[in-house]
């Protein structure tokens, strides 16, 4: 008896072959979805684009800020009236603001009173003191028309003849130094940014590497059985694209909704020395409708650059397997 008898008769099944169905052969892609190195890559795009978030958008509140400050200092010029022996102060400063009412391009003048511009000194000398026997100078303010250029050689030399010890101060230097520490925040903004993202590149060629690594059987087999390069790169650059995606969309929204509830919290503060100080640096600290779109393509070109980085550092590792 053959062993065929022993087993039973056998089935011929002719030319019938199983046939599995083309989303069943398509349920396991070269890079795993759910792994524990996508997640950890998640968590690294999402902090990156959170800080880089806070970063472009503290960058903005003061660059918006420091706008307004030069935009408001411009428009004032300040007079020092200060006393001078056998000449009557009080006399002067209305002298020096009936002049200034009458300069073209003037559309409000202000004198302090001498309890005003003694009052300028509490926050140097402290109150309860007595100004009466200190040169405390008057103080006049006069607002510019916006796109008004003045002569302040000649505004000079008009206040100075009706009172002697006059002094014009336009900020001009004030204004120069707002304008430099404006510039220095924004080049630091962009030096933070470069870095987050030297450091997307990195965690994201790692975590290509690693999936790579991985994964090299199935990539050898694809590529030695006639799959082009460009075919297993698309399939690394989707799945590394939704990671970044997702990581860019965790950060970035989480630093919106930080920016969103900012002001809120600093209503808390409002009043307080801290509250008066942040609110002079970042004014209200909510951004504009168009700092919330920065943030979003910021979030955006982070998931393109981590897809982007993942690509090169793939059709590298595949010139090693060739």
């Amino acid at each position: 008896m053959s062993r065929a008898d022993e087993h039973g008769p056998l089935v011929d099944l002719g030319h019938e072959r199983p046939q599995v169905p083309a989303r069943a052969r398509n349920l396991s892609p070269i890079v795993p979805r759910a792994s524990i190195s996508g997640r950890a890559l998640v968590a690294v795009v999402a902090i990156m684009t959170f800080l880089a978030s806070i970063t472009t958008g503290t960058v903005l509140l003061v660059s918006a800020s420091a706008a307004e400050w030069q935009s408001d200092v411009a428009s004032e010029i300040t007079i020092q009236v200060r006393p001078l022996a056998g000449r009557d102060l009080d006399r002067d400063a209305a002298a020096v603001a009936d002049a200034m009412r009458r300069q073209p391009g003037i559309v409000e003048v202000r004198p302090f009173t001498k309890a005003e511009s003694a009052k300028l000194l509490e926050p140097w000398l402290g109150s309860g003191l007595s100004f009466d026997e200190l040169p405390v100078p008057r103080v006049i303010v006069a607002r510019v028309q916006p796109g008004t250029t003045l002569d302040l050689a000649a505004l000079r030399s008009r206040v100075t003849q009706v009172a002697p010890t006059t002094s014009v101060d336009d900020h001009r230097a004030w204004i120069e130094r707002m304008r430099t520490m404006t510039g220095a925040t924004v080049f630091a903004g962009i030096g933070i940014l470069a870095l987050v993202i030297i450091a997307t590149i990195i965690s994201v060629s790692f975590a290509t590497r690693g999936a790579m690594a991985a994964n090299r059987p199935i990539v050898e087999v694809l590529h030695f059985v006639g799959a082009g390069d460009r075919y297993i790169a698309n399939r690394f650059l989707r799945h590394f694209l939704r990671l970044g995606l997702e990581g860019g969309v965790i950060g970035g929204g989480a630093a919106m909704l930080a920016f969103g509830f900012s002001e809120s919290i600093a209503g808390w503060f409002s009043g307080t020395p801290v509250g008066d100080q942040f609110a002079a640096l970042l004014g209200t600290f909510s951004l504009r409708p168009s700092g919330y779109l920065a943030l979003a393509a910021q979030a955006v070109l982070i998931a393109a650059i981590t897809a982007w980085a993942s690509r090169r550092t793939l059709f590298a590792t595949l010139d090693d397997i060739d």
